[in-house]
């Protein structure tokens, strides 16, 4: 390890209780997308406080950071990316405290060497990763155009650099019906819940019929009023994803067909709209990857990749690898039998194997950000890989 990556991981033990108040208060206090008011400004102060310029608020989102290192020379620019949003009724079980946290930690290190280094060191707080897409909305409004590499750690049930998450875009589907006494005279109403169901039947007849991987789920969010009213109106909230942009278009379009043919069979009346997120397949480069997973071995932490079959799921840090080359990280947390997005994976988040991961991975994020500052010919390796992909 070179003087100024030995300086980095001491630093960040330094500052390991500060780190670790930091990931708890977050945790205690979770916050929807696009809510996360409390996350953003603790965050945004404490990087006031290493001495970033701080912009609180950026590309018309009011819990967007952009915090910048003054030290800014020529040389590449490297974001570190933080996600703060919580999950509704279980709180942090992504483990978005502990990447905010440890975004936090690479950039307050770095900034403790930054004049010595060349190029321009940016965090980017991320909110609404969940569902709002927040990456999308800060990619639309230029944030990541001067860019050269951005990187990210997500915690996990497995520890992996190069993987790819899945395209996916979210729809609300909503039938209009014609509203009748359920015993007295069905015959004159037109059953919107049918309609729905019919979909979700029609969406199960198609599974043995596309690619593995590929994924087409739903919840009814509106099941009409009393059994003894034929519903007028019902809808259903559906994600279809796939491994490949195209193939997700594809499958939006057997939905669409399917709560069409709902709607023909009902006599109801349909609208299918793309509503919420829209995310990008992975993306991912795999010369920064390579620089990230040597990093984790001087540290340490070794890879354990999950199988070739398992499943994935979706980010907006997809839809920034399309633009600039980019790393989604993953560290291992807990063991692979506790799913994400469960209040396992949430206590996981908080407990001491995560907090430890936490650092461990705000050192690696850091490192490689030297590995950038100091290797021009890496910065060019990066840029080749992302032009001819």
């Amino acid at each position: 390890m070179n003087k100024h990556k030995e300086r980095i991981c001491t630093y960040i033990d330094e500052i390991r209780e500060q780190l670790f108040n930091v990931s708890k208060d977050i945790y205690n206090h979770p916050e929807l997308k696009f809510e996360e008011h409390r996350a953003s400004k603790l965050l945004a102060e404490s990087l006031r406080q290493g001495g970033f310029s701080i912009q609180l608020g950026v590309a018309g989102l009011q819990t967007a950071i952009e915090a910048v290192h003054p030290a800014a020379t020529a040389g590449p620019t490297v974001a570190i990316l933080g996600e703060y949003d919580a999950l509704p009724g279980i709180g942090h079980a992504c483990g978005h405290n502990l990447i905010a946290t440890a975004a936090l930690g690479a950039c307050l290190a770095l900034g403790q060497i930054k004049a010595e280094l060349s190029g321009k060191l940016i965090f980017l707080g991320t909110p609404a990763e969940e569902g709002g897409g927040g990456k999308v909305i800060m990619v639309d409004a230029g944030l990541f155009n001067e860019v050269d590499a951005a990187m990210m750690f997500h915690p996990s049930s497995n520890t992996v650099v190069q993987r790819g998450s899945l395209a996916i875009t979210e729809v609300e589907i909503r039938f209009a019906g014609k509203a009748a006494h359920a015993s007295g005279s069905p015959e004159k109403g037109i059953n919107a819940l049918d309609a729905v169901i019919q979909t979700f039947n029609g969406i199960n007849a198609l599974r043995q019929h596309i690619k593995d991987g590929a994924r087409i789920h739903g919840v009814i969010t509106d099941g009409g009023a009393k059994p003894n009213i034929v519903p007028e109106h019902a809808a259903a909230s559906f994600y279809v994803r796939a491994k490949e942009n195209d193939y997700r278009d594809d499958l939006l379009e057997k939905l669409h067909n399917c709560a069409k043919g709902a709607a023909l069979s009902t006599g109801a009346t349909l609208s299918f709209e793309t509503v919420g997120h829209t995310y990008k397949a992975m993306r991912s480069n795999h010369v920064l990857g390579d620089l990230f997973a040597h990093n984790l071995e001087v540290l340490g932490e070794p890879l354990n990749p999950p199988p070739a079959d398992a499943g994935m799921g979706s980010t907006d840090m997809a839809d920034v690898t399309h633009v600039v080359p980019g790393i989604h990280a993953y560290i291992q947390i807990c063991g692979e039998e506790v799913a994400g997005h469960s209040l396992e994976f949430a206590k996981a988040s908080i407990s001491k194997r995560g907090q430890e991961v936490m650092l461990t991975a705000a050192k690696a994020l850091a490192m490689t950000a030297v590995d950038l500052f100091t290797d021009p010919k890496a910065v060019t390796q990066i840029k080749e890989e992302f032009q001819s992909s």
